[in-house]
């Protein structure tokens, strides 16, 4: 099988893919696209994803793009330590936080994100900033607190879930700005960055 992940690691939704692949440990060929490095305005990248966006995942003939659709898609097709949980109330709290990652959490930091790494200081809006800081602090004290009765975001055990919403967290613990403190998230955080395959995220800076 020829396998492809496309898109740059810079990216927060292609470093889920990154390292849901590094945790199944399947071997794949890394194509940075998008930003700098192009690419995703070609034609032969928007016939796999007309978005224009990243990560796409190519396995042969098979293409899909949505990073919270690959974990499912990766999840399901070869479990390991990412296999969802069978009983269908454990999958849905699955399910429950990865949506919440794509549809709260990441929402509510992307303007402090993109005026502090992406802006010249000279020309950054404080109040954009300052509103997606507190919208983005809402979202971090909800995740902390219920980190404080659970190992892992869906349960007992790891998983995608972890992925998605580790991804954001560790985004929001090392933006520029100030921030509460969380003791249940950075406890959590510092337990997925034991895995090795959370190397290829949770060392990265923001750019």
């Amino acid at each position: 099988m020829t396998r492809r992940l496309w898109g740059r690691a810079s990216s927060g939704n292609v470093q889920k893919a990154l390292w849901a692949l590094d945790e199944l440990a399947l071997p794949y060929e890394h194509i940075e696209a998008g930003g700098a490095h192009g690419i995703v305005g070609e034609e032969r990248y928007r016939a796999m994803n007309p978005n224009g966006l990243v990560p796409t995942l190519q396995e042969d003939d098979f293409i899909l793009w949505e990073s919270n659709a690959i974990l499912r898609y990766l999840a399901n097709a070869y479990g390991g330590v990412l296999a969802l949980p069978a009983a269908p109330r454990e999958r849905a709290l699955v399910d429950q936080w990865l949506d919440w990652q794509a549809t709260a959490f990441t929402p509510a930091m992307r303007d402090a994100f993109l005026q502090l790494v992406r802006v010249a200081p000279e020309k950054r809006d404080a109040s954009v900033i300052e509103a997606s800081r507190s919208a983005s602090e809402r979202c971090a004290d909800l995740l902390d607190r219920h980190l404080a009765n659970t190992p892992y975001v869906a349960g007992e055990t790891f998983g995608i879930a972890d992925i998605a919403v580790g991804c954001a967290a560790h985004r929001w613990l090392i933006l520029p700005l100030p921030r509460e403190e969380r003791p249940n998230i950075v406890a959590w955080r510092d337990r997925l960055a034991q895995r090795s395959a959370s190397s290829s995220v949770l060392t990265l800076p923001l750019t």
